[in-house]
This record gives structure tokens, sequence and C-alpha cells, in this order.
């Protein structure tokens, strides 16, 4: 599903312009963003927790030359944790 098969979903289902669902939408998507941007935690209540943490550095392989080291800096990255609701909807696909 992309961006815009969501906001022709919903204005299909509320009767409302898809231009008016597709900004908010882009707006939801920016507050989340920014928020992820400031080191901040987002929780939506039964869909899941998106949360920055760091991943530590480490020392990798090119697989073409193997006997070269290269460094793999730290860095932020965005993790998601599915909430109890999102977890068993997407467990019940296995039947």
């Amino acid at each position: 599903m992309t961006k815009r098969d969501l906001v022709v979903r919903i204005a299909a289902e509320t009767g409302l312009i898809q231009q008016d669902v597709a900004v908010v939408v882009q707006k939801s998507l920016d507050y989340i963003a920014d928020e992820l941007a400031a080191g901040k935690t987002i929780e939506l209540r039964n869909f899941g927790v998106f949360e920055v943490k760091e991943r530590k550095g480490r020392t990798g392989r090119n697989p073409h030359k193997p006997e070269i080291a290269v460094p793999i800096p730290d860095r932020m990255v965005v993790k998601f944790r599915a909430g109890k609701e999102l977890k068993k909807r997407v467990l019940s696909l296995k039947k």
C-alpha cells in the first residue's frame, strides 16, 4: 500500500475530499518524522512504537575484497516494535 492508496481508501470511507485527506496524512507523517528527528519516541496505541536508538559501530568487509576491513561508524536508526493488537492481526495470517 502506498500513501496514495491510503488517501484514496480513507477518502472513500469517510466521504472527505482526497486533497484534504492527503494534507492530513502528510502532516501526520511530517510530525512523526519531526519527533523522531528530535530523538523522541512515538507511541501509537494498539499499533506500535517508533523509537530512535544508537547502532554501535563495527567492522565490515567488502564482499569483493574480503581482506579489506571497512569501518562502519556508530549511527542513529529508527526501530519499530509492533503493538499487541498489530501482532495479533499479523499472527492470524499464519493459518
